[in-house]
């Protein structure tokens, strides 16, 4: 039978990524807080050997998200690789299960720092609220916002330039980040963060993404095909969530 070739990753040296990986299934990933911590614990080991700054995270019941900048293009996937391969062979031997975990390869974006990287931020930092898991993210452990949002250390992440222009003062910035959140993140930035993802294709401006693509060479997906006036219209802007489970 004629294979289906790849879809090439849009993937840039120095540029944020915004990364997504779902368990198989939708089945769950985490099942008790020992496996949140060594996933953790993995993905700062694996950060640190393979050059990525990783500036957010959430992992939810099912999916992980993170945010990160890689300084090689293969460093994301090195990464992924490294965690991916650990913490599967932990929770088989653990939960005396044999398989996949995941569910094929993970989803990625470049971001547009500049217009997108702080509402990247907030799109993965508020999952567990969306989810109905919290009311406030603040009341998830497993996420990056009790660091960026509240001064809880995390030896994990390392501070995007933007976030840190937020303000000299560091008590002054994480108040000026927790004012950018809304009760729930605005349904364009949000639908934006997902179409992206799904697309696996630049998350930014229209000229931005069209340069990334025209630098790596590859045909620019806007989805859009196919796709009629109605169609738009009667598109859900954000999509029914079932709790302990992120987008």
């Amino acid at each position: 039978p004629m294979t289906v070739p790849r879809r090439r990753r849009v993937l840039l040296s120095d540029y944020p990524l915004h990364i997504v990986q779902r368990g198989i299934n939708r089945e769950p990933c985490f099942f008790t807080e020992e496996d949140q911590q060594c996933y953790l614990h993995w993905l700062k080991e694996a950060a640190r050997d393979c050059g990525c700054a990783i500036h957010a995270h959430a992992l939810m019941t099912n999916p992980v998200h993170l945010l990160l900048t890689p300084g090689e293009t293969d460093a994301p996937a090195r990464l992924m690789q490294s965690v991916g391969r650990r913490y599967v062979h932990y929770v088989n031997r653990f939960y005396r299960r044999s398989g996949s975990l995941w569910e094929g390869r993970y989803k990625s974006s470049v971001v547009q720092a500049e217009s997108y990287l702080l509402a990247c931020m907030r799109y993965i930092e508020l999952n567990p609220v969306r989810a109905a898991m919290v009311a406030d993210p603040g009341g998830y452990r497993w996420t990056s916002y009790r660091a960026n949002g509240l001064g809880n250390p995390d030896a994990r992440l390392t501070p995007h330039p933007l976030y840190l222009g937020l303000d000299a003062d560091p008590v002054s910035r994480r108040a000026a980040y927790r004012a950018l959140f809304r009760p729930q993140l605005d349904a364009e930035a949000a639908s934006d963060v997902r179409e992206a993802l799904k697309l696996g294709m630049p998350l930014g401006s229209e000229r931005f993404a069209e340069a990334i693509c025209a630098r790596l060479g590859i045909r620019r997906n806007t989805g859009k095909r196919g796709r009629t006036a109605k169609d738009e219209r009667d598109a859900p802007t954000v999509p029914t969530e079932q709790q302990g489970f992120g987008f």
